[in-house]
């Protein structure tokens, strides 16, 4: 597992990371997530060995990042923010220097080499200068530097940052697969990544853990969780639908969009109203386009939590 007890960092005056604690177990995949400036970085940071902490301490698969830091760095990948390399190398090359870095030699050298250059589809870019290459090849030779030793943890810093829709749903599927056999830790500000890839979530700020849930338990803290969303297919009846709907005793409160001829019903506590829109609209003879139960929106969580 990953251990943390306490993991504080200071810059003189500054607390970037404050009495961190949590646990991490096989399996898990941990989304941490936190506003610029919160600690997520450099808690991954002091995790990874890469920075020491001020006081506290953390332990990756039972060995002392700081006691025994060799140990450690062998089993865990890192890819840092910003995913750093020698950018006069091309990925074969830069991955032939990880391979060497970590101990790789003989067969199982090139069958690991070969493995992460296939998972991350860098065939098309080996021979050209990292320099050269995109944001988003650059994060895939970072991510795949990080898989080269096959690490038993793997600490991801903004994974899909700079990568397009098809290169994140890639790497996502990455993450699930490997994730039944690995410890995961990835800090991302996409919220819908929150929901593809991880079984965990912690929100962090100002260097405090606020929240430590699944997603769908952070989602139940959302003033959208069991609301209802209609969706017009005459936007004249927005203004009627919009009465009607408020008139039902379970509802709290109803938002409008109108470029959308839409409605959102917010129940009052332990409220059901999809069953009571779902009648409301046919005995008004309502023309829908959309209804549909809303299990909550992480955004506002994220919100509310870390103001």
């Amino acid at each position: 597992m990953i251990e943390t007890r306490q993991l504080t960092k200071r810059y003189g005056d500054l607390t970037a990371v404050d009495n961190i604690s949590f646990k991490v177990e096989t399996g898990q995949v941990l989304g941490f997530l936190g506003p610029n400036g919160a600690g997520k970085s450099t808690t991954m940071k002091m995790i990874a060995g890469f920075l020491a902490p001020s006081s506290g301490s953390a332990s990756v698969c039972g060995f002392d990042v700081i006691d025994q830091p060799l140990e450690a760095k062998r089993v865990v990948g890192y890819l840092p923010e910003g995913a750093p390399s020698y950018g006069e190398m091309t990925p074969r090359q830069f991955l032939g220097f990880i391979a060497d870095m970590r101990g790789l030699s003989g067969a199982r050298r090139t069958q690991r080499i070969d493995d992460v250059i296939e998972r991350l589809h860098l065939n098309g870019v080996l021979e050209q200068p990292i320099e050269t290459l995109s944001k988003g090849f650059k994060r895939r030779v970072g991510v795949a530097q990080a898989l080269l030793h096959d690490p038993d943890v793997l600490i991801l810093d903004e994974p899909t940052d700079g990568l397009d829709p098809n290169q994140k749903h890639e790497v996502r599927t990455l993450i699930n697969e490997m994730s039944r056999d690995k410890i995961i830790v990835i800090s991302t500000h996409i919220l819908e990544e929150v929901d593809a890839v991880c079984s965990r979530a912690i929100i962090i700020a100002r260097g405090k853990v606020v929240a430590d849930d699944t997603p769908q338990g952070l989602a139940t803290r959302s003033r959208y969780h069991n609301a209802v969303s209609l969706r017009l297919e005459q936007p004249e009846q927005l203004a009627a639908a919009r009465s009607a709907v408020a008139a039902l005793p379970a509802v709290a409160e109803v938002e409008v969009v109108e470029r959308e001829a839409r409605l959102t019903a917010l129940p009052k506590s332990g409220q059901n109203l999809l069953d009571a829109l779902n009648e409301l609209a046919t005995r008004k003879g309502l023309k829908l386009k959309e209804l549909h139960l809303e299990s909550g929106r992480l955004d506002e969580v994220f919100r509310t939590i870390t103001a």
